[in-house]
């Protein structure tokens, strides 16, 4: 399989053409504005929309308290529950997409191989699984506070648009294991800062027995994050190796 950083006829770079360019470069400089100011009109208009807009969403009361701990009732008291079960549900959406991507990756990984230092089938499954495992338990917390885990808090609302990206990068059948590790890196890098933010909001909360089903699972995605890292960084290094061996090689006679 050829590799994405072999040298071919990439033709998006304005060099490739000096005649064309000079052409599109006279050709801005003639061209009129679309329209009179600068980006600070595009910047009121934004204002604007800020000043109007409605919240992304809302976060519905819990369906039932009943058999809820009495400090989750005085948290529903307080509204300090709705921030917690927003960001639950935050990490409920990351987390299931978390073992979409996993799935995507396995699958190429399955096709492609590996190279040397790079994931094995069998870590990567055992990541998934871990994935997997957070969210059954994140849907044990959300229900236990008596609320509804298929809801779609503001939070989870956003975090889905934003892994979207992350999702089509590792779906896309163009897209090598390598790069789409890339993808994986940064998913696993927003999965351990959230943990963290999730873990000091329910210490706040006086829920220690929540602080430490969550630091387990940002302890899962400590190794996570090593792994992912490591393989991203080897694979980088075997790539710049295999470039210094082929300019190495002597021309064909």
């Amino acid at each position: 399989m050829k590799s994405a950083t072999d040298i071919g006829m990439n033709r998006t770079g304005i060099s490739f053409s000096p005649l064309h360019s000079k052409e599109l470069i006279e050709g801005a400089e003639k061209a009129e504005p679309s329209s009179m100011g600068d980006e600070s009109n595009l910047a009121a208009l934004r204002a604007s929309y800020i000043k109007e807009g409605e919240p992304v969403g809302t976060v519905p009361p819990p369906a039932t308290l009943k058999g809820a701990a009495e400090t989750v009732v005085n948290m529903f008291k307080g509204q300090k529950l709705g921030v917690l079960l927003d960001k639950l549900g935050e990490r409920l959406a990351f987390e299931r997409n978390g073992v979409r991507l996993y799935d995507a990756v396995i699958g190429k990984a399955l096709v492609e191989g590996t190279w040397e230092g790079g994931p094995s089938i069998e870590e990567l499954k055992q990541i998934q699984n871990d994935e997997l495992r957070h969210v059954a338990m994140l849907i044990e917390v959300i229900a236990g506070l008596g609320a509804d885990p298929t809801v779609m808090t503001p939070s989870a609302d956003i975090m889905g648009v934003m892994s979207m990206g992350l999702v089509q990068v590792c779906t896309d059948p163009r897209v090598s294991l390598a790069q789409s590790l890339n993808a994986i890196l940064t998913a696993e890098l927003a999965d351990n800062d959230a943990y963290t933010v999730l873990i000091l909001l329910v210490d706040s909360l006086g829920e220690k027995d929540l602080a430490e089903r969550f630091r387990t699972a940002r302890t899962d995605e400590d190794v996570h994050l090593q792994k992912v890292r490591l393989w991203v960084s080897n694979h980088c290094v075997a790539e710049g190796a295999r470039d210094l061996e082929k300019t190495a090689e002597p021309n064909a006679t």
